[in-house]
Formats: structure tokens, C-alpha cells, sequence
């Protein structure tokens, strides 16, 4: 790999991985694996479900050769397409799509229902829904539904669309696992988001307005999508050290003055070596358990900045994802969020006092 500087091995150079005191919050849960006789419970309301129940109205409607569409496999069907469907003329497309959005929002209501019953999830005022399916129209309306139902059932709690684009949040929540004297003096840091399809690399924009980062936002990202590549362990992490080479690079260029510090979301439970003890199971290779510790071999990978090597901090990347929307939460005090992928990523929060965040 070209340019990157490589280290000893040995023990990298970090902050707390997977901590739960933070300096804006305390996580008081994340990546909560509830099981029923079917299996996960999140899985309910993640998008290969949705996907799901719409291919099994379309199996009923293929039965009397009604199938709005066509020979398109479901999983080929966009979002942006669903919500045309939705508002569209064809009367038998609008209630295909109709009718599996209130059964997907019967899911997401069983499954809030059932999370909020865990004791670290006691008392949530609001759970912010994130992924891919909480930018269309389909998702929004499941999510209004949800609140209806739950809200006929006596459980007052808001559902709420994250503010960033799904794709950007999960970088941008980054800057909130650094504490306030990494960040000092600086315009920008790095962030990644690893997931089970893409991984994105990126500069966010400080911002700072009077110690607060309610204006971070993405400068720049890199992504790829390494489904379709299907690479091994060992080169997914060293594709992900050259786009953060390129990106350092190119913030050079722009005279950013980048803080020694590198944010990153990756699924699973993350113990405070940086070691994934549960929930890799859709990354590329083996990535969990005592084998394998990505804490040490990113800091064998990462490149320098200003001559230093980063400290960073590895996160579960739904906790990151709600990382994103701590400015926007302020007018609660414990909240969570729900990410709707290929599974249902989740994490609950309580706001830190401001005392308590200035002692960060």
C-alpha cells in the first residue's frame, strides 16, 4: 500500500474502544441480539424483511397473474420506485405496496414494543430510525403507522426520520466519540463506516461553533462497495487505509487542518481492545473473537497525520449512526436509535449533563 506509513506490531495508539461513557452521552445499550421461537426480533424490521413481505403479496397476486411488476425481481425494486408505486394510477401496485407498508409497520410496532421492555431501554422518549428505508416516502409512512398503533396501545414514544442522510450519519456521529481537547484547534477529523455491503471512508467538517458540533458535516467521502468484491479480511481493511491516505492527502491540499483522531463504525459488540466479540458475522472474512483484533491491525495501516499517528476509537456503527443526531436530541434525555439495514442495528442513549460533558 503506497504511502501509508506501517507500524510495529504491538498495541496501537488509542482512546477507549466501544466505551460507554462518551462525552455527550452514556450508551446504556447497543447491539441488543432479542430472540423469539423465529429467531432475532430486530429482524422483523430490518429491510430484507420489508423485502419480504412484498414478495409474498406478489406471490399471492402471481396466483390470478396480477403482479404489477412484472418479471422485475423484488429485490431489484427501488425505493424510489415503491413510493411512485404508492401515489402512482395503478390501483393494484398502490395497494401491494399499501398494504405491505402497514404490515411492515406492525413489525416495527412489535419490535419497539418488545425493546422497550428491556430494562436499559426503560423510559425512552424517542427513537431515531435510520437506514437506507428512513429516506422514502414507504419508510416514513411505516414509521407514522407504528406510531399509531403504539400510540393506540397507551406506549406514548416518538419515531423520528435521522436528520443526516443515511449514508453521511454514520460519519458524521464520529465526532462525537472524540473528546473536546483532541479536537482543539483543528478544522476537520476522520471517519469510516464499516457495514456488511460498503464501506465509506470520509473528512467531516468540525464546525465548531462555541465548543458545540451541531454544524459537522461530511467535507468529503470515499465509498465502495465491497459485496461486489468480495475481498478477503486483510484486504478490506488495507482498501480502507488507502481511501484514508487519499483523503488525508487531499485535506492537505485544501489546507484542513486535520486532528490526529480517526472515528469508525463497524457492526457487532466491541470490547475496549477493539476486539469484535459478536455481531461481524456479515463482514468480509472472519472478524470476530481473540483472533483477530482490528484495533491492531488498523493501527499497523492508518497513515500518519501532520507526522502522528491517529488516535481512534472503534465504535459499534449504530451507536455512531445515533451519534449523528445528539444535537437534535436535546429536548429529551433518553433516547435511541433503530438502524434498518440487512438486520436492525440499535443503541440507547441518555444526554450527559453539560457539566458532566465538560469534564470530557
Amino acid at each position: 500500500m503506497a504511502n501509508t506509513p506501517a507500524k510495529a506490531a504491538g498495541e496501537p495508539a488509542a482512546l477507549g474502544h466501544g466505551g460507554r461513557i462518551l462525552p455527550a452521552v452514556t450508551v446504556d445499550a447497543y447491539n441488543e441480539d432479542l430472540r423469539d421461537e423465529d429467531g432475532f426480533v430486530g429482524d422483523r424490521a430490518s429491510g430484507r424483511a420489508f423485502r419480504a413481505i412484498i414478495e409474498d403479496w406478489r406471490d399471492q397476486l402471481r396466483r390470478r397473474g396480477d403482479d404489477p411488476f412484472g418479471d422485475t425481481p423484488t429485490g431489484e425494486v427501488s425505493k424510489a420506485r415503491l413510493d411512485c408505486y404508492l401515489e402512482g394510477a395503478d390501483p393494484i401496485a398502490a395497494g401491494l405496496v399499501h398494504t405491505a407498508v402497514e404490515e411492515f409497520a406492525n413489525e416495527l410496532a412489535t419490535v419497539v414494543r418488545r425493546f422497550l421492555r428491556l430494562p436499559a431501554w426503560k423510559d425512552t422518549e424517542r427513537i431515531v430510525i435510520g437506514g437506507g428505508l428512513s429516506a422514502s416516502h414507504i419508510g416514513q409512512l411505516a414509521m407514522g403507522r407504528a406510531v399509531v398503533i403504539l400510540t393506540g396501545e397507551g406506549i406514548a414514544i416518538d419515531l423520528t426520520t435521522i436528520g443526516n442522510h443515511p449514508d453521511k450519519a454514520g460519519l458524521v456521529g464520529a465526532v462525537q466519540l472524540a473528546p473536546a481537547w483532541v479536537l482543539d484547534g483543528h478544522d476537520a477529523i476522520l471517519a469510516a463506516d464499516i457495514g456488511g455491503s460498503n464501506l465509506r471512508v470520509g473528512v467531516i467538517e468540525l464546525k465548531i461553533k462555541k465548543g458545540e458540533l451541531s454544524r459537522a458535516g461530511v467535507w468529503k467521502h470515499l465509498h465502495w462497495r465491497h459485496r461486489d468484491d468480495q475481498p478477503s479480511r486483510d484486504g478490506a481493511i488495507d482498501r480502507m487505509a488507502e481511501m484514508a491516505q487519499e483523503l488525508v492527502e487531499g485535506a492537505a491540499g485544501h489546507k484542513l487542518k486535520l486532528a490526529p483522531f480517526f472515528g469508525i463504525g463497524c457492526p457487532g459488540l466491541i470490547d475496549e481492545h477493539g476486539v469484535i466479540r459478536q455481531g461481524g458475522q456479515n463482514l468480509p472474512g472472519n472478524w470476530e473473537g481473540d483472533g483477530f483484533n482490528l484495533a491492531r491491525e488498523l493501527a499497523q495501516r492508518l497513515p500518519h497525520i501532520h507526522g502522528h499517528e491517529p488516535l481512534f476509537v472503534i465504535h459499534n456503527d449504530a451507536v455512531v449512526q445515533g451519534l449523528s443526531e445528539v444535537a437534535a436530541m436535546q429536548d429529551v434525555s433518553r433516547w435511541g436509535i433503530f438502524t434498518i439495514g440487512t438486520g436492525l442495528g440499535n443503541a440507547r442513549f441518555t444526554n450527559r449533563a453539560p457539566d458532566e460533558q465538560a469534564t470530557s
